[in-house]
């Protein structure tokens, strides 16, 4: 599957958004903002006019952050940007060149485990807020930067100008940066879509979007947790469904799957756990709670969870994270 977008910014200048839509485009990634809560010159408008046309889109803010706080901060002035707007394309961290030498004109050492941590920064931060997370990068920023821990966490956006994108599992690929589309004067970045992200996301119930389906109600007797899981290349429905001690007639039925050998490498499902399969119980760690609250809410200790989970500090736990009860 391959669809195919642009990505703006106000170096753009004013988009004829009627004209993009008739020339084919059908999706658009628009710079929300950079910095220290700086809003793109033109994205409210891009915003507007795209929700007026019926272009789909996602946003991306461009990084100058040198610590974790920072990062953090900067999801939250991106989120607030796009708050009053239907967005059902990823929230991306846009982190370049400019972003490397910002961060060590401020004697930041920018290295691979410091740009790490700003995306998990950022991308958690937008997860817990309930949108899907996205990082954008080059083949440069994924051998020098990027630990490749991020790509089993959250999509990539990757940038190569060539024939093919030359890796696999990506999300999106941007593939040339001098495009050129009715509507718009001058160049623009052109994209591809690997698969649906919109509605991926809008089947998670993400970005604040209402859901294509409606997921079954668990049994009254059969208390249900559920696992966020993002599909890697080469998985399949049944192997997913043995890992987690369930069926993978179950996992279809919840997600609404019509055809469950049709799924695709960086596709959100969720896996419902009943508390009596495999005698393990899960539960999926929601925006504010707190480790102490969950270890008293079922009965068990903080310090059992953590050895369960292997988690160093009690502290740092995330919303979307499954977390083993017993």
């Amino acid at each position: 599957m391959s669809i195919h977008g642009i990505d703006v910014s106000q170096f753009q200048g004013e988009v004829n958004w009627d004209a993009v839509k008739a020339s084919g485009v059908q999706f658009a990634m628009l710079r929300a903002g950079y910095g220290a809560g700086n809003i793109d010159e033109q994205f409210r408008r891009n915003a507007g006019e795209c929700s007026r046309v019926g272009i789909p889109f996602g946003v991306y803010w461009f990084s100058y952050a040198y610590t974790e706080e920072g990062a953090a901060r900067e999801a939250d002035y991106c989120i607030e940007a796009l708050s009053d707007y239907t967005v059902q394309y990823p929230v991306a961290y846009d982190y370049e060149y400019a972003s490397v030498h910002y961060g060590e004109s401020y004697g930041a050492v920018v290295n691979r485990e410091l740009v790490t941590t700003l995306v998990n920064a950022f991308c958690r931060r937008v997860e817990e807020l309930g949108y899907f997370a996205m990082y954008y990068g080059n083949l440069d920023f994924l051998n020098r930067y990027f630990d490749d821990s991020l790509r089993s966490k959250y999509a990539l956006w990757y940038a190569r100008y060539q024939s093919e994108a030359g890796i696999s599992g990506l999300a999106m690929w941007q593939y040339r940066s001098n495009g050129r589309i009715d509507g718009i004067r001058g160049n623009v970045d052109m994209d591809i879509a690997f698969y649906d992200i919109a509605n991926v996301i809008s089947k998670a119930g993400l970005n604040k979007l209402q859901k294509e389906y409606t997921t079954p109600e668990p049994s009254v007797t059969e208390p249900v947790d559920v696992i966020i899981y993002v599909i890697r290349p080469g998985d399949t429905l049944s192997e997913i469904a043995a890992k987690y001690g369930t069926s993978y007639q179950r996992i279809a039925l919840y997600n609404g799957i019509e055809n469950p050998n049709l799924i695709y490498a960086g596709e959100t499902i969720r896996i419902p756990i009943g508390g009596n399969v495999t005698g393990i119980r899960y539960y999926t760690i929601r925006s504010g709670d707190t480790l102490s609250e969950i270890a008293l809410r079922f009965g068990t200790t903080v310090q059992n969870l953590q050895q369960l989970n292997n988690i160093e500090n009690p502290n740092l736990i995330y919303a979307g994270q499954a977390l083993r009860i017993n």
